[in-house]
């Protein structure tokens, strides 16, 4: 049985469990010549079954922010916490063990790989994780028929549409079962029917208990998620639900 979302306190009433959290989190670059700062204190939480946009200019800090979430870099200064691990204290191979379970990655440009299968492209992560071939096969094909591409598996990119194409992607991101959805402008290449379809599959995943969090610079796209975080100059400006704001400390 899957561990609910939530938990029950000693009230009786439902308490969300934090997920993310970051206190006081840098992210300095140096060159050598300058150094540019690209998130400044940023304190943050976000809580299992959220579906969160992230929005900014460009350089605002938004991509490095993902960058972190995602565990491909680690801040400055500061603290990340994932389900409660101290995100600084991990090894470069414990990040990438965390990178193919925790977190299901979808990009803009889909990075499906050419002259494979949706099938396959969707098994890869868990080949990477091992998983048995009859095991993660089944489970490709269900995965597969959940973006309603049940009829396309033997397809290769260049044989689907751009819609299909992230769908195979999104697919692939759930192949491990991963608490997270990172999504870094995952409509950038798709025409307006097509980013629709998108998002209305982001929300029902959502609706099942994941957790996405996206990057946007479309409020039609933001408008989507319950909760919107606006980052200008490496900080937090705005954080706002349907229900009100967030204290930005």
């Amino acid at each position: 049985m899957n561990e609910r979302p939530e938990a029950i306190g000693l009230t009786g009433q439902i308490q969300a469990r934090e997920l993310i959290r970051f206190e006081h989190m840098e992210k300095i670059y140096d060159t050598g010549a300058i150094q540019v700062t690209a998130l400044r204190d940023v304190n943050l939480t976000i809580e299992q079954g959220e579906f969160v946009a992230i929005m900014g200019q460009s350089g605002s800090g938004k991509s490095t922010l993902m960058n972190i979430i995602g565990c491909l870099d680690r801040p400055t200064s500061g603290k990340y916490y994932l389900e409660g691990l101290d995100i600084g204290e991990r090894s470069a191979d414990e990040l990438s063990l965390i990178r193919n379970k925790k977190i299901g990655f979808v990009f803009q440009s889909f990075n499906l790989i050419p002259r494979t299968s949706a099938l396959k492209n969707v098994e890869l992560p868990m080949t990477y994780a091992r998983m048995p071939f009859h095991e993660r096969h089944r489970r490709a094909m269900e995965l597969l028929r959940k973006v309603d591409l049940g009829d396309r598996m033997e397809h290769m990119p260049n044989e689907l549409s751009g819609g299909q194409k992230q769908r195979v992607a999104i697919a692939r991101a759930l192949a491990n079962d991963p608490p997270i959805l990172l999504a870094d402008e995952p409509t950038g290449n798709l025409d307006s029917v097509s980013s629709l379809e998108i998002m209305e599959l982001f929300k029902a995943l959502n609706s099942e208990g994941v957790t996405v969090i996206l990057v946007t610079h479309e409020n039609e796209i933001a408008a989507f998620a319950r909760r919107v975080i606006r980052f200008r100059d490496g900080m937090t400006v705005s954080d706002e639900t349907g229900g009100g704001k967030h204290a930005v400390l």
